[in-house]
């Protein structure tokens, strides 16, 4: 029954019905995320199990140079002629240990309190002066121990490949099998392990300059650092999900209460922003390529360059000049008051309601060249056959719009499509450099009416140094982009059904 009336509706009862679907469907692939959340930690419990039954076997039944290794590593590779691994196992041990005693240690043990002692002021009688003495700066705590953590993980598992490797050398020679030299491991490196050769050097970038910088992040919502606790100067200390109720309505200050509905107003205007920003790019470009490509439209080639003028100039400087003249006193409300059109000046980016719309009008603006390029060379590999059958058939340009190009160019750029919109959750350029996030709100903490969560976040962090509350943001923001993200492409048929056209 269902199907049938499915069958009967409008394209655009189809789609706002397939819409609704989408969307009721979430809850439910959340819940089956969660689910996997205990078969995760099931897989987790198995893998550590296994680590210590290997080296408990290694302790058990190893000799004696498999036992050392257990204390010294490589001692077992550097006794059985592998020498090039026992060295790098012995070297990373010693700098372990060199870092811990003269470095690591003394950051680690504080961080629970993440310091006692910031600045002390001392009298000095040479200069007759004041002077400031330094101890401790909660932020160099903080970065060392979680440093220091990871350094301690790296060793742990450098100790437990130097036992294993040197367990498995033991029975390799006791079955007579001769072992890897220097040389081979060398050759190995560049040939049957040459991926892992080339990715060493990107992993080890992605982990230093991306996945660090986000777990000190995590951190730092946990804590109270802000203007009023900045190192050197003051302090720090942990305050458990403090920041987290506050941002969610659990504060009991007044300020709690303003940033929790800061939050919800500037997230709803945030996703509000994201569906209109890319569904208006995404439809207007595509019809302006099939437009573009109709047969029959002369000047084809003066068109798309002058769509690809725009893409051309640096963005920056579009969006700054429309921001000009988007004022009160710019070129636009100058010359409609000139031809008598207003008489007073239009709140283009003075009236909250009017700068949201013009901040979507631009952007289509800007985004329909990059859409229009990108349908562009879809639409010509879309087989004219199916389009003179369609017309033999009876159907108009309407109805072969959506029953072929449509479902053909949703099918191809639905990871396209998806990741525009997670980039429009994070377009900071547009807000930024259209309107700085004005019109100002008194209703709102630190935020403007066109706010997106990341230009509300640079507001907190490089204006107002409340970096605990922007690692909160940071952390929502980033759960939002994830969850929409994997369900939308996990769902899209370009991922369904990758084999085949729609």
């Amino acid at each position: 029954m269902v199907s049938l009336e499915y069958l009967k509706m409008s394209p655009l009862k189809k789609f706002l019905y397939n819409f609704l679907s989408l969307i009721k469907k979430i809850p439910l692939a959340i819940w089956s995320l969660l689910r996997q959340i205990p078969k995760a930690f099931t897989m987790l419990f198995n893998g550590v199990s296994g680590v210590f039954k290997t080296v408990a076997s290694a302790a058990v039944q190893g000799d004696y140079k498999t036992k050392i290794s257990l204390f010294i590593m490589g001692f077992g590779q550097l006794f059985r002629g592998q020498i090039l691994r026992g060295i790098i196992y012995l070297i990373f041990q010693a700098v372990f240990v060199f870092y811990m005693l003269f470095f690591g240690w003394k950051y680690l043990a504080k961080i629970g309190s993440l310091g006692e002692v910031a600045m002390v002021k001392v009298w000095d009688d040479n200069l007759g002066i004041y002077t400031y003495q330094y101890y401790d700066n909660s932020l160099l705590i903080l970065l060392y121990s979680l440093l220091t953590v990871c350094f301690i993980i790296a060793f742990l598992y450098a100790w437990y490949q130097s036992v294993k490797q040197s367990y498995i050398a033991q029975q390799l020679l006791e079955l007579n099998i001769p072992l890897k030299t220097a040389k081979d491991d060398l050759k190995s490196y560049a040939n049957e392990k040459y991926h892992k050769t080339l990715l060493s050097v990107p992993v080890l970038g992605l982990s230093v300059f991306t996945i660090f910088p986000i777990i000190f992040m995590v951190f730092i919502a946990f804590t109270n650092y802000d203007a009023m606790h900045s190192p050197p100067k003051e302090l720090f200390s942990w305050v458990g999900l403090q920041n987290f109720a506050n941002l969610l309505g659990g504060g009991v200050t007044a300020d709690a209460a303003k940033f929790a509905f800061t939050f919800r107003e500037v997230l709803i205007w945030t996703v509000i922003w994201a569906i209109f920003s890319t569904f208006s790019n995404y439809i207007l470009g595509m019809l302006v390529a099939i437009l573009i490509n109709k047969k029959g439209i002369k000047f084809k080639k003066l068109w798309r360059t002058v769509l690809v003028f725009t893409i051309a100039v640096p963005q920056f400087v579009s969006l700054m000049l429309t921001s000009q003249m988007l004022k009160d006193t710019g070129i636009i409300n100058h010359l409609l008051q000139s031809l008598g059109i207003i008489s007073s000046p239009l709140p283009f980016l003075t009236n909250g309601v009017w700068a949201k719309v013009v901040i979507i009008v631009v952007n289509v603006w800007i985004g329909i060249p990059y859409t229009m390029l990108i349908c562009t060379g879809i639409l010509l590999n879309i087989p004219a056959d199916l389009y003179e059958s369609a017309k033999i058939d009876g159907a108009g340009p309407i109805r072969a719009y959506f029953k072929i190009t449509l479902p053909y160019m949703l099918h191809v750029t639905a990871p396209y499509l998806i990741s525009q919109f997670i980039a429009n959750l994070n377009n900071f350029n547009v807000i930024f450099l259209l309107t700085g996030g004005a019109p100002d709100a008194l209703r709102l903490q630190y935020a403007g009416e066109t706010d997106l969560l990341i230009t509300w976040l640079y507001k907190l962090t490089f204006n107002m140094g409340d970096y605990k509350t922007a690692s909160v943001i940071s952390i929502f923001t980033f759960i939002i982009v994830a969850v929409i993200s994997l369900i939308l492409y996990n769902r899209s048929n370009a991922v369904k059904n990758e084999e085949i056209f729609m």
